[in-house]
């Protein structure tokens, strides 16, 4: 039970929310669909954070407006729509795949396929420099000879 606790405690930060108690709506479907709707949306300022985790004033304000769309009525497409028509795709944890993202979409897979064939071309040359350091018979035999010529000094 102590461990639990401690794992709790330990936990606890990363599970707080930045949702104040004055944005919170009375009617608890709406604030359940509302916080649906903030695992959608991106922190302009905070960028790999949801509108509901960030303490910035612009994620304030989107939660503000989801709520305002919710009481007036509007789906939850309708909010998320509303939301992307004022701040652009980038305000979308998932933004849609158009002309105008496809850096987002296909940059990440990209630069890896390169680092990959970097790496491996890296790692090629390193094999093929380590076999080039090989000597000859010609060198070893050179090399046995010296080797011998001196061990004979020594032994003087």
């Amino acid at each position: 039970m102590r461990y639990l606790v401690v794992v709790f405690f330990l936990i606890a930060p990363f599970l707080a929310l930045a949702v104040e108690p004055d944005e919170i709506l009375q009617d608890p479907a709406l604030e359940l669909r509302a916080r649906e709707i903030s695992r959608d949306l991106r922190c302009v300022v905070c960028q790999n954070e949801d509108i509901d985790s960030s303490n910035a004033g612009v994620a304030r304000d989107l939660r503000i407006i989801v709520r305002e769309r919710l009481v007036a009525g509007d789906s939850d497409q309708d909010v998320l729509d509303y939301v992307q028509a004022r701040y652009g795709d980038y305000v979308l944890m998932s933004p849609p795949l158009n002309t105008r993202t496809l850096a987002l979409w296909f940059a990440p897979p990209i630069l890896a396929l390169i680092a990959f064939m970097v790496g491996f071309f890296v790692l090629k040359g390193a094999g093929r420099s380590r076999a080039t350091n090989d000597l000859s018979e010609e060198d070893e035999d050179e090399v046995s000879r010296f080797i011998e010529a001196h061990k004979s000094e020594d032994q003087t």
